[in-house]
């Protein structure tokens, strides 16, 4: 046979293979319209690597059921949500705050949405930058007695993160059960061997979809960025702010480190437990039951509402995507937003556009330097869609601002992990916490009117003057946004 017989023979297998490759990725993964035809021009342009690239970087793990949840707890928490929901049709709760009640529908989409429980027995304590939230929290490691469950995006071997090591390699040794679950993605730069003190005292830890093959990640794309710390099952924190220094405003490059974190006691814990939970067993394959030991009854801690919202590529819905804009499109008064990514998709950015045309304030604030370059132009040109509007953009001064936060009329607000990004809603395991109180709602309101002092505004008639290089650099980055 000759050359040019067996390269035809190879094109032809090569063009088999890139048409049974199409095949699946239309009928089998069912994704959007947009997103199919991207991944078939891939396939089309780049023979066999091409499929490589998808299956690092384009896999549908809505396809599987990646969490295994025992039976008996499966229908245990059918029985809750399915109690739940006939209070809410039947109007039968009470809210402590009955600006609450105004949102009942919100409520029970996530309930039946997100399998996110509803309580109002819970107190809250709100952090705005690192040192105060890792102050509280190392008070709480040190006087825990039964287990402490930790999951972080980044965690770095520097003065916080041995700091914490320290304190959790202490707590080990003294008998109390910990594990630590981090993403391998976001904390890149720790050894392995970083962990090892905290393994040799008896604690665990565990890493979100690990390599199994050097240097090749088939669920790359897809990473756990939640921050939890669950106490004794008591006390949960929940928030934007990871394990490390530059959080503590101790690197020079960012300065002062804006963000904000919550500190919760009450039912609400429960929930956090449960997501930590889930996530450990899947990344340990511990298959921990979820017993009454790291469920304690909780107290009459407070009366703030409160729902935990999780959501991942797992889930066909994109929960906490549909949570931001069920919250906008309530929203009478004003939509208030901080957050150091804003990238939305068609329906996000519909919704923030019918609430400022509606006559609804809507301020954003960004921040005004950049950790990711590439985000950060993105975030720019989206801009560009809502000032006309009214809407009142703010470019953050005082160091970094990574905050993530919604309030709505001054009567609810969520706080967590996820950005106002499409990485967040399709790509990211993210969790927040929405906040059903207006005096909590307020004090968010009053941190933000804090941090509009130390804000710019950047005005419609500022971001036409915008040099040509910023455009250029807005247009591409903009076309890459579904991906950044």
């Amino acid at each position: 046979m000759s050359l040019s017989s067996i390269a035809q023979h190879l094109n032809s297998v090569v063009i088999v293979i890139n048409l049974v490759l199409a095949i699946s990725v239309i009928f089998l993964e069912r994704r959007n319209v947009g997103v199919t035809w991207a991944w078939l021009m891939v396939l089309l342009f780049l023979p066999i690597v091409g499929f490589v690239v998808y299956l690092v970087f384009g896999q549908n793990l809505s396809r599987f059921k990646i969490y295994k949840v025992r039976k008996e707890s499966e229908e245990r928490i059918e029985r809750l949500i399915k109690r739940q929901r006939e209070q809410f049709k039947h109007h039968r709760l009470a809210y402590n705050d009955p600006a609450a009640g105004e949102f009942d529908d919100l409520i029970y989409m996530n309930l039946s949405s997100a399998m996110s429980l509803y309580s109002q027995d819970n107190s809250v304590e709100i952090f705005k930058d690192g040192p105060s939230k890792f102050k509280s929290l190392f008070e709480d490691l040190e006087k825990a007695t039964r287990h402490i469950h930790l999951v972080y995006y980044i965690v770095n071997d520097d003065g916080v993160g041995r700091k914490l090591l320290e304190c959790l390699t202490r707590k080990a040794a003294e008998g109390v059960e910990v594990r630590f679950l981090y993403d391998p993605i976001g904390s890149h730069r720790l050894s392995t061997r970083f962990f090892d003190p905290l393994t040799k005292a008896g604690g665990k830890v565990a890493a979100f979809f690990p390599s199994r093959i050097p240097y090749l990640n088939f669920r790359v794309n897809y990473r756990n960025h939640r921050k939890l710390a669950i106490v004794d099952g008591e006390i949960g924190y929940i928030g934007g702010i990871n394990v490390g220094d530059e959080y503590m405003g101790l690197v020079e490059r960012f300065g002062y480190w804006r963000d904000t974190h919550l500190k919760l006691k009450g039912s609400a814990v429960r929930q956090m437990q449960a997501r930590f939970l889930m996530d450990w067993n899947l990344a340990s394959g511990e298959g921990l039951e979820d017993s009454e030991s790291y469920f304690p009854p909780a107290g009459n801690e407070g009366t703030v509402g409160a729902q935990i919202v999780a959501s991942g590529p797992d889930q066909a819905l994109e929960q906490i995507r549909n949570m931001y804009i069920k919250m906008i499109h309530h929203a009478k008064e004003s939509v208030w937003i901080e957050t150091p990514y804003f990238i939305p998709d068609e329906s996000l950015l519909n919704a923030i556009q019918m609430a400022a045309l509606s006559g609804v304030d809507v301020r954003i604030i960004i921040p005004g330097i950049p950790d990711h370059q590439m985000v950060y132009w993105a975030t720019h040109s989206y801009m560009g869609d809502l000032l006309p509007l009214g809407v009142k953009c703010y470019l953050y001064r005082n160091g970094f601002l990574h905050a993530k936060t919604l309030i709505v009329d001054g009567k609810i607000a969520t706080v967590g992990t996820a950005n106002f990004d499409i990485r967040s809603f399709k790509l990211n395991f993210e969790v927040n916490a929405i906040l059903y109180d207006r005096g909590e709602a307020e004090k968010l309101r009053a941190i933000f009117e804090e941090d509009l002092k130390h804000s710019e505004e950047w005005t419609y008639e500022a971001y036409l003057n915008r040099p040509r290089s910023h455009k250029f650099r807005e247009s591409v980055t903009r076309l890459l946004s579904p991906i950044l």
